[in-house]
């Protein structure tokens, strides 16, 4: 059994790196370990899991259909090795969170250096993706708990941690930069470089409830490399007052009117499923800011 359970862990990790050797070098195996692996499980199961292309290795429909199931036995093991470990009364185990660059630089480290006194033998693994990644981690058992800026989907659950403020971001040199405060529509008159795109994004959909469309000229995912922008003067920005706290670049950050803000949620499967180290993590969020 446990044979089988260090193979469905190394396809979860070739799968979610899509790359034969990063997973061996997650996992301590080598390249050609982990491609026996793969073809041991591609033997027993019959079917084709992997496809390999010149960007790296990918799941067949085979494997997709397939790996919820496994990734389920490996989560499953995981919890049974920590129940054994509150059993005998050994404070161990491991939290996986998936989170965002901002969480993870200003919030994670006091509540992660609060468990680290607390319970000094619990790992924690941090998974940074985007939103949209991170509520299906989190759906699917991939990661215990994930912190996304809006209310999840059905089944998970979700509780609000912080309410982090928008700002706008000018250039030093640029006409608002006097001001107390900045509308959102005084945005729309200069390049914008909008910080996130999708369904979920926060802050264009500030924009379409306000009847307003910015002149998008870059979109991207990276906040340092707006800030860098709006430092050389080639648009405005609203940005995270989160992510702005230790702004190393030269622009000017104003409140917008009326102080619209993000709610960042903590989200989560059935709290019953939960590890006692998972739920540890989550009761330790009162430390957060």
């Amino acid at each position: 059994m446990e044979g089988n359970i260090a193979k469905y862990q190394a396809l979860c990790e070739v799968a979610r790196l899509g790359s034969l050797t990063a997973a061996a070098r997650e996992l301590g195996y080598s390249q050609s370990g982990m491609s026996r692996i793969m073809q041991d499980l591609e033997r027993e199961w019959g079917v084709t899991l992997l496809s390999r292309g010149r960007h790296g290795i990918t799941l067949t429909p085979d494997g997709d259909r397939i790996l919820p199931m496994v990734q389920r036995v490996v989560d499953d093991q995981r919890r049974v090795n920590e129940l054994v470990g509150e059993v005998r009364g050994l404070e161990t185990g491991s939290v996986r969170v998936g989170t965002f660059s901002s969480v993870a630089t200003y919030r994670l480290p006091r509540v992660l250096g609060h468990l680290q006194a607390a319970h000094p033998k619990v790992e924690y693994e941090l998974l940074m993706g985007d939103w949209g990644e991170i509520e299906r981690w989190t759906n699917t058992g991939r990661v215990d708990v994930g912190f996304i800026p809006f209310a999840p989907a059905a089944p998970l659950q979700s509780r609000v941690v912080e309410k982090d403020e928008l700002m706008a971001v000018v250039p030093r040199e640029h006409p608002l930069a006097a001001r107390a405060e900045v509308r959102l529509g005084e945005l729309t008159a200069d390049p914008y470089l909008m910080l996130e795109r999708g369904d979920n994004g926060v802050i264009p959909r500030m924009f379409a409830d306000a009847g307003l469309e910015p002149r998008v000229w870059l979109t991207t995912w990276d906040d340092y490399a707006i800030m860098s922008m709006v430092e050389a003067g080639l648009g405005v920005s609203v940005l995270p007052r989160l992510i702005l706290q230790r702004c190393p670049f030269d622009v000017t950050i104003l409140p917008l009117a009326g102080h619209p803000y993000r709610e960042i949620n903590v989200i989560w499967r059935d709290e019953a499923t939960l590890s006692r180290a998972a739920r540890d993590f989550l009761e330790s969020l009162d430390t957060w800011g």
